[in-house]
């Protein structure tokens, strides 16, 4: 098995900015928006885009949590920990999560997303997206797109979690 690191702490710095100032760019109207991380990473880059937009706008935008294993089509559990501090009904949810494969997350995001609410919009914001795709969904905001072969596995780590920052490429062969 091989590991190589392929994005260290100041680049995923960098990458978390690029999509939070394209959310700037997108969305003229921030005080509809509320962010939605996916557990587990998710949350923490959403509250990481979340401070760069107080930092950089001066505007504290609303952050749920939401925990996509009860809308999960492969491993349904009864308990759902989500987290959601306003009614998203009429708001401009964007999702935000570590990585973007196949869909099925997102889709199962997307599923708890509408059971809490009718958002006026739904958005995808990702920090790697590495292809494969097994349902049509694709992200808004990206902050590396990082091709892979199928056997390959892309570990994203964030400090608040995993005691450092980092992206990896995990080869089994």
């Amino acid at each position: 098995m091989k590991t190589k690191e392929i994005v260290d702490d100041v680049t995923m710095k960098r990458a978390i900015t690029r999509i939070t100032y394209e959310i700037i760019e997108r969305n003229k109207n921030l005080d509809n928006i509320v962010l939605a991380g996916i557990k587990t990473r998710g949350v923490f880059i959403a509250r990481r885009i979340q401070e760069r937009l107080k930092q950089l706008e001066g505007f504290d935008i609303p952050l749920g949590e939401l925990d996509i294993k009860p809308f999960r089509d492969d491993m349904k559990t009864e308990e759902d920990t989500t987290v959601m501090p306003v009614d998203i009904t009429g708001k401009d949810v964007i999702l935000v999560d570590d990585v973007l494969y196949t869909g099925r997350t997102i889709r199962a995001a997307i599923d708890n997303v509408v059971s809490l609410g009718r958002p006026s919009r739904v958005s995808l914001a990702v920090l790697v997206d590495r292809g494969h795709r097994e349902l049509p969904i694709r992200a808004d905001y990206v902050g590396k797109n990082i091709p892979t072969s199928a056997v390959e596995e892309i570990v994203v780590e964030v400090a608040e979690f995993d005691g450092q920052d980092r992206i990896s490429i995990v080869d089994p062969s």
